[in-house]
């Protein structure tokens, strides 16, 4: 990036929105992945549209790259700086334009943190449902851009379900609307759907409506401790063969359970082999009948004690508890490499027991927790990227996982997006026609590759040759 450039994009947005020192540049080099690739040449927090739009104007004229940001809390890499690149940071568009009761709808801006809007929503008895685990420090936009999934989403469904409307700032600079507060609206291409889950190489968002749903009247929250990873997984999938749909199912093993205890204090047993949180919601008749049915497979299953929340307060300590799984894990080892494999929900115990083969094949160990509900693990390896073979055969490991994964009909990822640190593998998981299809339209609404390239797959840069080829080279 020219020192003019530098200039122009400091009186776009101001100095006070500029940032480009070398402590500034080193803190938006990554994001929850470590990952690094490159420093950004300049950091930015633009303050209106029009600002947005002149910004992505002159990276066409000047051929710099924009890279998108929330929080930074991805776990995929789609907000890492590739080289000659500009980060445009969402943070401060903030504001919750409106809560409507009167159609269920949320109006908000990207940089919207995803706990406050269900806080306030809930204030008048509606619920946002996608409940990623970070909705504390997560942005609705990030939310968005990688179609997130989180707690809720064997019964609720993921981000995708729940956007009505987006408005965004295209490569060109130009103002695009697709959707709004209708439930219905099939006029034309379906747009607002290339825009959930585009990892921000579309455009920047900047206007998003949400759909609400009215709370639940009761809740009930559970967890069942298993001596056998066998048995936790069985009990899964006899709870969704018997039609029973909790809107949370959650699988936490012995090395996750211990880290997590370390880290809570939340009184969980440091012997067992698993653990289920689980937790049923719904009208009151509904809540006992089917927590009395899964309390039966359960045991029937080999749980050998099963804990209920008393109140809503232990209900949230139990949940916080699994929301606490990365952060805790993290803790263990100098290095955390979270992943994010999917399988249909009957191959779920096939998958647990192929983490399981690879990390004693590679000699690795592995945390396991994820949404056994609706078959999306997250096999974590806890390694220390200092060591180059250990690293190395972290990186066998997920290789390893990935493929197995695919062979099962799964998928590379269920609801971190693609991003660096999976792009690799999107052509065996989806096929090459479908790939060449994403870049194809990549490309006709991005003629100059200008929005995060090298994300989700590589076109053909300007560039070519300095983005990463291989999850080797993307890792420090």
């Amino acid at each position: 990036m020219t020192g003019s450039a530098k200039e122009k994009i400091k009186s776009i947005v101001g100095i006070r929105n500029y940032l480009d020192s070398e402590e500034d540049k080193i803190c938006y080099s990554y994001d929850a992945t470590a990952i690094f690739n490159f420093k950004p040449e300049a950091i930015v927090f633009p303050e209106s549209e029009e600002q947005i739009s002149q910004i992505l104007k002159l990276a066409n004229e000047e051929k710099f790259n924009i890279i998108p940001r929330g929080s930074g809390t991805g776990l995929s890499g789609g907000s890492i700086p590739v080289e000659n690149s500009l980060v445009v940071v969402m943070t401060r568009w903030n504001n919750i334009i409106e809560i409507d009761d009167k159609n269920l709808t949320a109006t908000v801006q990207p940089g919207v943190i995803t706990g406050n809007l269900q806080r306030e929503t809930a204030k008048m008895g509606l619920l946002y449902p996608p409940d990623p685990g970070s909705a504390n420090v997560c942005t609705i936009g990030g939310n968005v851009a990688n179609n997130a999934g989180g707690l809720r989403g064997l019964k609720y469904g993921v981000t995708k379900n729940y956007v009505l409307g987006a408005e965004m700032i295209l490569p060109n600079g130009e103002p695009m609307r697709s959707g709004g507060k209708n439930y219905k609206d099939v006029a034309g291409y379906n747009l607002r759907d290339f825009i959930v889950g585009s990892e921000g190489t579309l455009g920047i968002i900047t206007k998003i409506i949400l759909k609400l749903i009215p709370l639940p009247q009761k809740t009930k929250t559970m967890l069942a401790y298993f001596n056998k990873l066998s048995d936790s997984a069985k009990s899964v999938a006899e709870i969704i063969s018997a039609h029973i749909t909790p809107s949370m199912l959650e699988f936490l093993d012995r090395t996750t359970i211990n880290c997590i205890e370390d880290f809570t204090n939340a009184g969980m047993p440091r012997n067992c082999e698993a653990i289920l949180l689980i937790e049923v919601d719904g009208r009151n008749s509904i809540v006992e009948e089917d927590s009395e049915l899964i309390k039966n497979i359960l045991k029937r299953n080999g749980a050998f004690f099963i804990r209920i929340a008393e109140n809503e307060k232990e209900a949230e300590m139990l949940k916080f508890a699994r929301r606490s799984a990365f952060s805790a894990l993290a803790r263990k080892r100098p290095t955390t490499i979270l992943e994010d494999a999917t399988v249909p929900r009957s191959e779920l115990p096939a998958m647990i027991e192929k983490i399981t083969e690879a990390a004693r094949k590679f000699d690795v160990t592995f945390g396991n927790f994820g949404h056994a509900g609706d078959g999306n693990l997250h096999p974590t390896c806890l390694t220390d990227e200092r060591d180059n073979n250990e690293i190395n055969l972290a990186h066998k490991a997920f290789d390893f996982i990935f493929n197995e994964a695919i062979k099962l009909g799964g998928t590379i990822t269920g609801e971190h997006g693609t991003g660096l640190a999976k792009k690799q593998f999107l052509e065996q998981a989806v096929g090459t026609p479908a790939v060449d299809m994403m870049k194809n339209i990549k490309l006709s609404i991005d003629t100059n590759n200008i929005l995060n390239p090298g994300k989700i797959f590589s076109t053909t840069p300007r560039c070519e040759g300095t983005l990463p080829k291989s999850r080797e080279q993307i890792r420090p």
